[in-house]
């Protein structure tokens, strides 16, 4: 079924939909600058809407996703792209010890990632251009493990954890010393997959070593380096 503006203003509480497509949303309702992406099948909730259905003066809508609960602003144009949910988001629940088995398909999804062409993206969460925390939420999303969207809130997320105790699957976390503005994943002997920007890092992903005797650009994150975290489990959304 196709996205039905006037019945969702109608009948507000009915507002999760699912993605036909894969969707950009933005950080504005000028929807000029990326904010994050859905792909195709994930759920939203619509927030607000400054629509005028008798003209059909369609602005852009206020989103929040319902698997991390990211806001965000959906064009106009992207309305047809959405169906309405028959089945609301349910959030999977998963022990340490089952993620722990799944950090290995994890790897496999970032290293095929790189592979493919791809280079950074600002907001990037759907192949084959990533930005760094888009990255990781996709390769755990790609395993059902949902973590929060931007690099300080999967900080948060984490269990914190000493750089002496990274283990394979471990998130690594760079920034300055008020906040994590980067997030790599550990894969093993000192070196993690990330992707990185074009005029400090590699222009996508790669993988760069956690030391000092990498080249520049894994000497400059390493110069940045906060701490780690462990994945532990999965989000959970906060109930609407």
């Amino acid at each position: 079924m196709p996205f039905n503006l006037k019945s969702k203003i109608e009948n507000p509480k009915s507002g999760e939909y699912k993605c036909l497509a894969d969707l950009n949303l933005y950080d504005s309702p000028e929807c000029t600058r990326l904010a994050t992406q859905a792909a195709v099948g994930r759920h939203l909730r619509i927030i607000s809407n400054d629509n005028d259905v008798e003209t059909q003066n369609f602005a852009s809508l206020q989103v929040c996703l319902c698997e991390d609960d990211y806001p965000g602003w959906l064009s106009p144009t992207d309305l047809s792209l959405l169906q309405s949910a028959t089945v609301l988001y349910e959030a999977t629940l998963f022990s340490q010890s089952q993620i722990k088995k799944l950090l290995a398909e994890v790897i496999v999804f970032t290293q095929k990632a790189m592979q493919q062409a791809n280079y950074y993206l600002w907001g990037g969460t759907v192949a084959p251009n990533y930005d760094c925390s888009g990255l990781m939420q996709a390769a755990f999303a790609s395993v059902g493990i949902w973590l929060p969207r931007d690099a300080y809130q999967q900080e948060e997320f984490t269990q914190p954890i000493s750089t002496a105790e990274l283990e394979v699957g471990d998130l690594v976390f760079f920034g300055t010393p008020q906040k994590a503005t980067h997030v790599g994943l550990y894969l093993a002997d000192n070196y993690y997959i990330h992707s990185s920007g074009k005029e400090k890092g590699r222009n996508g992903i790669a993988i760069d070593c956690l030391t000092e005797q990498g080249d520049a650009v894994s000497q400059s994150y390493y110069q940045q380096l906060r701490g780690a975290g462990r994945v532990v489990k999965s989000y959970e959304p906060q109930r609407r």
